[in-house]
């Protein structure tokens, strides 16, 4: 302690370091307001990352809503079905209208059928993304039942599996199925 007398640099060096330990103690071990800004909570951090997180890629289609595309996408990825596949059956079936209803009575973005939300959990058809994680949990079923073909699975969508099935696994014969297959298929096999 000898040198601090003799070397005045010395106590502000000291100083220093104990306001410098004393400032980590404090901000670490007490809930002042004041070091709330140093570290984010975890809610702010995942808001954080989801704000730089989503980039639509340049070569999908886009439905003008970002949130939506985000929604689609993600769906895609989780369940293993081409997000590309899915903006053609949305923009088929509504348009990326979320409110969308059709006359037999489907509803959402994906226009599921009564039945059809609640077996693949969907609570709230009008909800833009509970609709499009059941429709695209139903058409990754259709997909798996009959074996990855497109149209197949597409007539299935809008005219019941059954009806694929009744018809020898054939598209049904039915003018609105095949102009649905047909118009999606056309939009989904652009580059």
């Amino acid at each position: 302690m000898q040198i601090t007398r003799h070397v005045p640099h010395f106590r502000s060096i000291k100083a220093s370091v104990l306001t410098l330990v004393a400032l980590f103690v404090a901000g670490n071990f007490s809930d002042s307001i004041f070091f709330k800004a140093v570290a984010p909570t975890a809610a702010q951090a995942h808001l954080m990352n989801r704000v730089v997180a989503f980039v639509n890629p340049a070569d999908y289609p886009t439905s003008g809503d970002p949130k939506i595309d985000e929604m689609i996408y993600r769906a895609g990825q989780q369940h293993g079905v081409d997000p590309r596949l899915l903006h053609a059956v949305i923009l088929q079936e509504s348009r990326y209208k979320p409110d969308a209803v059709s006359y037999a009575g489907a509803q959402g973005l994906m226009q599921l059928m009564p039945a059809a939300a609640k077996r693949f959990k969907c609570e709230n058809r009008n909800d833009p993304g509970q609709n499009i994680d059941a429709g695209t949990k139903y058409l990754r079923w259709l997909l798996k039942r009959f074996d990855g073909n497109v149209s197949l699975a597409l007539a299935g969508y809008n005219a019941g599996e059954g009806n694929v099935a009744k018809y020898g696994y054939r598209v049904p014969p039915f003018r609105e199925t095949r102009n649905y297959v047909r118009k999606i298929g056309g939009r989904y096999n652009r580059p």
